[in-house]
C-alpha cells in the first residue's frame, strides 16, 4: 500500500491539491484561485476550462515540490463546490456555457414560478430543498432555454451535465476519450432532481424542469472500492491512481470533522458558510427552513444524512470589504481593523447580496448596512461583517435545534476564517457554546482523501479516522446573557429591513 492519498479540493475562488499521510497530516499541497466572472447584477459564473487547468496545474506543483510521483497516492479522491453547474459537449469536451455558480440568481423566476405553481412541496418532499436559485436544476434549465442548440444536443446525448466533481472527474478519467460520467451522492443531492428515498434521479422532478434524464451522471457512492475510474498515465498525475472518493465540499468536511454519529455538527466557513448536524439514517424533513441533504454513502452500507444550513455571504463578505469597497488590503486585515473599537457601535450588516439563504429563503433580499450615525467609523463596518458571519450562524442554530430537538453543545468549526480569532470569539459569544478547531483546518479537502483511503483499505475504518482528529483552538463565551439577546434582536430586526428589495414574482 502507497504511503499516501492525494485529494482535489475544487472551490468557489480556488482550487488546490494536497496530499495527505496516514495521520492526516498534509504532506504537499499547492492552490490557485480562478477568475470570478460577473456579466451583470447577480450573475456568477466560472470558466471551466480555466478550472480544469488549474486542477491540473495545482496537482503537478504540489506533488513536484514533495518529490512525489503518481505511485506514492494509494487513492485520489475529489470534492468540490457544490450546485455549480457545467453542461458540455462529450464529443469535444467544450463547455457550451461557463459554469453558473452556486451564488448566481438569475434563476430566481424559475424558482418562484414552480413555487407558484403549486410545485415546491413536491420538490421539498423528494428532494428536501426549497425551489431556490442555489442549487443546480434551474441552472441547467436556464443553459437548456437559453443557449443555442444545447436542448437539441442533451435530447440527442451530447449534452452532459455536472457539478464541477462530475467535469474533473470525467477529464481526469479521458474527457472525450471514454471519461466518466459519474456523481456522488451528495453532490446529486443538492440538484433538486433526486429523490432522498431512492437515491436515483426523479422522473417527476426532471419533468418539472424539463430535463432530458440521458445528460445526467451515473449516482454512485462517496466512497466506492470499485473506483469510478482510473486517472490517466498521461494526465497531471503522470500515472494511474485509481479514484475512490467524492463528496461535496460541505459533505466532505463533514467527514473530514469525523461527525459520524448523529447529533454531531460542524460549521464551514468558507465563501459562505455551511453547517451541517448528521441525523444517521433517518430523513428529517425541516420545519425550520434549513435542507435535507445527503452527508454521505460509505460503499455499500446505507446512506447517512444530514440537515444543512447554508449561508451564502460570509468570507465573500470580507472580500466585498476589500475588493469592492477597499477598506482592507487582504482578509487578515479585517480583524486588525475591527479589533479598533470594543463593539459594533451600533452598526449591524446584513450581506444579502445573493438575496438570504438558511433559515429564511428570501431571494427578494438584498444587503443592508443599517445603525449608522457620524460616530461611526469603517472600524465598525469591518466589526459589524464579522458579526454577520456569526449572527448568520446562529439563525441557522436555532433552526437546526427545532427541528432536530438536539440542544448544541459545542461547534467543530473549519475553514479560512477560523484563522480570524476575533471572529471565532464573537461566534461563542453569539452563540454561549464553546467553538473549537482542529489541528487540520482544511477538512473539506481531508474529507475527501478519507472518503477514498477509506474505499482501498488505506484506513480500516471511521474509527481510526476519529483517532486523527486533534484539537488545535478553543473559543469560549465571554459575553452576558443579556449581552447575546440584546445583539440577537437587532440583529433579527437589521435582516427584516433587507426584505421585498427586489421583485422575483
Amino acid at each position: 500500500m502507497p504511503d499516501f492519498v492525494g485529494s482535489v479540493d475544487q472551490g468557489t475562488t480556488s482550487t488546490r491539491f494536497m496530499v495527505f499521510d496516514h495521520g492526516g497530516n498534509v504532506i504537499a499541497a499547492h492552490q490557485l484561485e480562478h477568475e470570478q466572472i460577473l456579466p451583470q447584477a447577480g450573475w456568477v459564473e466560472h470558466n471551466p476550462v480555466e478550472i480544469w487547468e488549474r486542477t491540473s496545474s495545482v496537482i503537478q506543483t504540489a506533488l513536484g515540490k514533495a518529490g512525489l510521483v503518481s505511485s506514492d497516492l494509494a487513492a485520489l479522491g475529489i470534492t468540490n463546490q457544490r450546485e455549480t453547474t457545467v453542461v458540455w459537449n462529450k464529443r469535444t469536451g467544450r463547455p457550451y456555457y461557463n459554469a453558473i455558480v452556486w451564488q448566481d440568481t438569475r434563476t430566481d423566476r424559475i424558482a418562484s414560478a414552480l413555487e407558484a405553481q403549486g410545485h415546491g412541496d413536491t420538490i421539498r418532499h423528494k428532494a428536501g430543498l426549497p425551489p431556490a436559485t442555489y442549487f443546480s436544476g434551474g441552472k441547467i434549465k436556464w443553459i437548456l432555454d437559453n443557449v443555442d442548440g444545447v436542448r437539441e444536443a442533451a435530447e440527442r446525448g451530447e449534452a452532459l451535465f455536472g457539478n464541477t466533481d462530475s467535469w474533473l472527474l470525467w477529464r481526469l478519467t479521458g474527457g472525450s476519450h471514454g471519461g466518466v460520467h459519474v456523481t456522488d451522492v451528495t453532490n446529486a443531492s443538492r440538484t433538486m432532481l433526486m429523490n432522498l428515498e431512492t437515491l436515483d434521479w426523479d422522473d417527476e422532478l426532471l419533468s418539472l424542469f424539463g430535463i432530458p434524464r440521458q445528460m445526467l451522471p451515473e449516482i454512485v457512492p462517496s466512497s466506492s472500492p470499485e473506483p469510478y475510474g482510473m486517472t490517466l498515465a498521461d494526465g497531471p498525475l503522470g500515472g494511474e491512481v485509481p479514484l475512490t472518493g467524492a463528496l461535496g465540499d460541505q459533505q466532505a468536511a463533514t467527514v473530514g470533522q469525523v461527525c459520524f454519529a448523529p447529533g454531531e455538527a460542524k460549521n464551514t466557513y468558507g465563501t459562505g458558510n455551511f453547517m451541517l448536524i448528521n441525523t444517521g439514517t433517518d430523513i428529517v424533513r425541516s420545519k425550520s427552513g434549513l435542507l435535507t441533504t445527503v452527508a454521505y454513502k460509505l460503499g455499500d452500507a446505507d446512506a447517512v444524512y444530514a440537515l444543512e444550513g447554508s449561508i451564502a455571504v460570509t468570507g465573500s463578505a470580507v472580500q466585498w470589504l476589500r475588493d469592492q469597497l477597499g477598506i482592507i488590503s487582504g482578509a487578515a486585515q479585517s480583524e486588525v481593523l475591527a479589533r479598533q473599537v470594543e463593539d459594533n457601535g451600533g452598526v449591524y450588516f446584513v450581506p444579502a447580496f445573493s438575496g438570504l439563504f438558511a433559515p429564511h429563503w428570501r431571494s427578494d433580499a438584498r444587503g443592508a448596512i443599517v445603525g449608522l450615525s457620524r460616530f461611526n467609523t469603517n472600524a465598525h463596518v469591518a466589526r459589524a461583517t464579522l458579526e454577520a458571519i456569526c449572527y448568520q450562524s446562529r439563525d441557522v442554530v436555532e433552526a437546526m435545534e427545532a427541528d432536530s430537538g438536539v440542544h448544541l453543545e459545542v461547534l467543530k468549526v473549519d475553514g479560512g476564517i477560523t484563522a480570524n480569532n476575533l471572529c471565532m470569539q464573537i461566534q461563542a459569544d453569539v452563540l454561549g457554546v464553546d467553538v473549537v478547531k482542529p489541528v487540520v483546518a482544511e477538512t473539506t479537502a481531508l474529507g475527501a482523501a478519507y472518503a477514498a483511503g477509506l474505499a482501498v483499505g488505506f484506513w480500516k475504518d471511521t474509527d481510526e479516522l476519529r483517532k486523527n482528529w486533534l484539537e488545535d483552538k478553543r473559543w469560549q463565551p465571554q459575553w452576558s446573557d443579556e449581552q447575546r439577546q440584546t445583539g440577537h434582536a437587532q440583529w433579527s430586526k437589521a435582516v427584516s429591513r433587507t426584505l421585498d428589495w427586489v421583485d422575483v414574482s
